[in-house]
């Protein structure tokens, strides 16, 4: 069947976005719009011819709005089959016009519950009813009805509404899957909502029995890990102004796969340091972190932790960059890909894109604010499901540590046993990490076996280990990695403890006469 010419609409939106103009181009396309409650206001203020549906139906509005377009007369014009006699005939018999166009956009539930302090029973009365049925009814008789749920899609269908009196079928197609996407959404978010206001009985609001996620194209990436991949980044519905998907570029060439990768372990390593702190990541791994009595100071240190790795990185900054952060930055022979900070100073911005000879291609992201962690619920893909746990970002509780060596660190070397244990939790398994003086001087990353992680941060450090602390995210399951720490002169180590052979470890120690400390919690990272 040929796709029918457009001659009425009926609308019912509750965001007015475009709506204006939009009625209009309709009404001069000799289109008849009917509308309810405060569309029809709307649009009867703006001067535009509209018909009333509580009119039309017969039937009055009801419950405050509750109940407006839920009517056979309405769904019956949505949903009647152009090419089936049966249905054109219990038309004619009953009275029903048919709705070539719908254009309906649901209440703003996720804007309600978003704003923080809203009860209960605000938020049901942002649970859409009729709204969802009127998508829904048009998407599925697709063939002969348009649907329009976005402000968005009024020009495009304006455009061929102008041009031809109809829609094609390729547009009608493509917004009916949008207009399912949008409804899915939509209940996927009142689930969520839902989720997190049970009261007891079985219901486990952390992990539901059905985990349904919403997410948005964001931007199409140049490809992902690899050049040969294509890649996207999609967006939490949810996602928090102040999350790495919603900082504000402010300079620099597109993001790619790897610097985003890169950029959310910066911004989560920066998280857990003191203020000012710098994060200095590449390949997913800290290779720098300081903290100190300035930000450019911090800076200084959290390079010179390993600068042969730091150029090319990713940093993270707890605090604003300033001036003295950037000129050091701007120095010869240093380069990063993309920096990720609650703000930049004027001095640092302009530092930052006029200085260095690669000042067009450095990435500048503003955030805004450094949250805390919050234990939040984090998602992993595997073939075929989805792992899902509990995000390992709260602070530490220290009322769980023990010292369970005879020597007793000193005040300085706790402080450093902090920053050491605060960096350790977001190196790839297995990690041992080495600080002094406020600043990451060695890590070992990722081996199989936790000595050589040892023997690589010590390398790492060279003769910087001599004083350092280090740390360690799981247990040391033998003693032979306290005797090469001791002989690079390691002033310190805190672990989780728990291997069936902590008694050897911590006679190690005692041997050595290494101050230990046991935080009774593990933090790998796969």
């Amino acid at each position: 069947m040929t796709s029918p010419r457009i001659e009425r609409a009926i609308v019912s939106v509750s965001d007015k976005t475009g709506l204006t103009d939009f009625a209009r181009g309709l009404v001069a396309a000799g289109i008849e719009v009917f509308a309810s409650g405060g569309s029809r206001r709307h649009l009867e203020g703006m001067g535009i011819p509209v018909r009333e549906v509580a009119a039309y139906t017969g039937f009055p509005e009801l419950m405050d709005g509750r109940l407006k377009t839920l009517h056979p007369k309405i769904h019956g014009g949505i949903l009647c089959r152009r090419d089936r006699p049966d249905d054109l005939a219990a038309m004619v018999e009953l009275g029903i016009v048919p709705f070539e166009l719908v254009v309906v956009n649901l209440y703003p539930f996720e804007q309600t519950i978003a704003r923080g302090g809203v009860s209960v029973e605000e938020a049901i009365e942002q649970v859409d009813i009729g709204g969802p049925t009127l998508v829904r009814g048009a998407a599925k008789n697709h063939a002969f009805v348009t649907i329009a749920c976005q402000p968005a899609q009024y020009g495009p269908i304006l455009q061929q509404i102008q041009s031809t009196g109809k829609t094609t079928t390729v547009l009608r197609r493509e917004l009916a899957g949008a207009a399912f996407a949008h409804t899915a959404a939509y209940d996927t978010a009142i689930a969520r909502y839902f989720a997190t206001i049970q009261e007891g009985g079985t219901a486990d609001a952390q992990f539901p029995e059905n985990l349904s996620l919403t997410l948005r194209r964001k931007t199409t990436l140049r490809y992902g890990e690899n050049p040969h991949q294509t890649a996207t980044l999609y967006a939490a519905v949810d996602a928090s102004p102040h999350s790495l998907v919603r900082a504000e570029k402010l300079h620099g060439k597109e993001l790619s796969y790897n610097n985003l990768l890169d950029l959310d372990s910066a911004l989560a390593l920066a998280r857990s340091l003191p203020t000012p702190g710098v994060a200095v990541l590449k390949h997913n791994n800290p290779c720098g972190a300081a903290t100190a009595a300035s930000i450019g100071k911090a800076m200084r240190q959290a390079w010179e932790g390993d600068p042969l790795s730091a150029f090319g990185s990713v940093l993270g900054f707890n605090v604003p960059v300033d001036a003295a952060a950037a000129e050091f930055l701007a120095e010869p022979d240093r380069f990063v890909e993309a920096i990720i900070a609650p703000d930049f100073t004027p001095e640092a911005f302009q530092i930052l894109t006029t200085k260095p000879k690669w000042k067009a291609n450095v990435r500048l992201l503003k955030i805004g604010q450094i949250e805390p962690g919050c234990g939040g619920i984090e998602l992993r893909q595997i073939s075929g499901g989805m792992l899902c746990q509990t995000a390992d970002d709260l602070p530490e509780d220290e009322a769980e540590w023990r010292v369970v060596s005879d020597a007793q660190p000193t005040d300085e070397l706790l402080a450093t046993l902090r920053l050491a244990w605060a960096v350790c939790r977001h190196v790839k398994s297995n990690a041992i990490v080495l600080v002094k003086n406020q600043a990451l001087v060695g890590v070992g990353a990722g081996q199989m076996s936790r000595v050589d992680s040892v023997e690589i941060s010590i390398g790492k450090a060279g003769d910087r280990a001599r004083g350092a602390v280090l740390a360690s995210d799981a247990f040391f399951p033998f003693d032979d990695s306290i005797h090469r720490a001791a002989a690079a002169g390691i002033a310190a180590i805190i672990q989780p403890g728990g291997s069936r052979r902590d008694a050897e470890v911590i006679a190690a120690c005692n041997q050595h006469r290494l101050p230990m400390i046991f935080t009774g919690r593990r933090h790998f990272r796969h």
